[in-house]
């Protein structure tokens, strides 16, 4: 079956972003839907079995619509990884204010996590590598910040080596953790811009420390992120959840199938989801890996280690 529209108004600026550069946004559609979309000017023809053609069609209409500068591949393949009907998923959550002007949940597990976070003062989301906990967290907590709703942003991880043995490092402390919080970096990047973080760094409205650094603290007015959590103890979950202070909101994430602690050590992770799960103003979010929006084969991995009965090896961090 072919599909046929005409997108009006004509607006070339529009036409250019949805097609991206050498037609490669077209390209990435055609793949994942598993149709073939040819154009002249503001002309589009979908050719495919009549579901598909019609659901690209309605991708292509919804593109077109947010289209008002260049569509980033990360942005597209979101859209393209979650339900096929994601204009009804997020119709009801509101944009957060990043640089990522169009970021919003792309399923209906990703509208949960982020309701829960923005109406709990401690939410876990738990789930599979992909799934976008660690990066959504990260973008409540920028869009937080931009509304002066906290003052900082405070993002942690436990330094627990990911089955590899790194060794000595060299350099100051800063320059031995950084690897260990490379991704968290990566998201802060990728939603406020290189400038506008090294400027925020020198305000002090934003700090990026391993776990260890909480001890002793208390965490007033700000939006507290704890990344890879499954490789913390008990004793550790627990050190951490005690910190939040007044005006301060926590968000922990973590995946228990990669779970990098020595052996017959618990995880702080499951260990909280436990204790925890009758304790007012506390939420959790599971994922599985329907709600995966990287490359749609992440998610046929999952199940395939599902399957087996057993982990993956811990080969990445978490989450764009």
């Amino acid at each position: 079956m072919i599909v046929r529209h005409t997108f009006t108004p004509h607006n070339n600026t529009r036409l250019s972003h949805l097609c991206g550069p050498m037609d490669e946004n077209l390209r990435t559609i055609e793949q994942a839907m598993e149709v073939s979309i040819a154009h002249r000017h503001e002309q589009f023809k979908v050719d495919g079995p009549k579901a598909k053609a019609t659901k690209a069609m309605e991708m292509l209409q919804a593109i077109y619509q947010m289209a008002e500068r260049p569509i980033p591949q990360d942005v597209l393949q979101l859209m393209l990884a979650g339900d096929p009907d994601f204009g009804e998923i997020t119709a009801g959550t509101s944009a957060l204010l990043t640089r990522r002007s169009h970021l919003a949940a792309r399923t209906p597990v990703q509208g949960l996590y982020l309701d829960n976070i923005a109406s709990h003062d401690i939410t876990f989301g738990i789930g599979p590598a992909g799934t976008g906990k660690t990066y959504l967290a990260v973008a409540c907590a920028v869009d937080a910040i931009e509304r002066n709703a906290v003052q900082r942003i405070v993002l942690t991880r436990p330094a627990v080596e990911a089955g590899e043995r790194l060794g000595f490092l060299p350099g100051d402390m800063t320059q031995k953790v950084d690897p260990y919080l490379r991704p968290l970096y990566d998201a802060l990047y990728d939603l406020m811009g290189h400038d506008k973080v090294a400027k925020a760094f020198e305000r002090n409205q934003l700090e990026v420390a391993p776990l260890a650094f909480m001890r002793g603290r208390t965490l007033n007015n700000a939006f507290v992120i704890l990344d890879e959590a499954q490789n913390t103890t008990p004793e550790q979950m627990k050190m951490f959840l005690t910190r939040l202070g007044f005006g301060s909101r926590a968000v922990i994430t973590g995946d228990v199938s990669q779970i990098d602690l020595p052996k017959g050590s618990p995880s702080g992770l499951i260990d909280a989801e436990r204790v925890l799960k009758r304790v007012a103003g506390i939420a959790v979010t599971r994922f599985t890996s329907a709600d995966v929006v990287r490359h749609p084969l992440v998610a046929r991995i999952v199940d395939a280690y599902d399957a087996a009965g057993r982990p993956p090896v811990a080969v990445e961090v978490e989450d764009v």
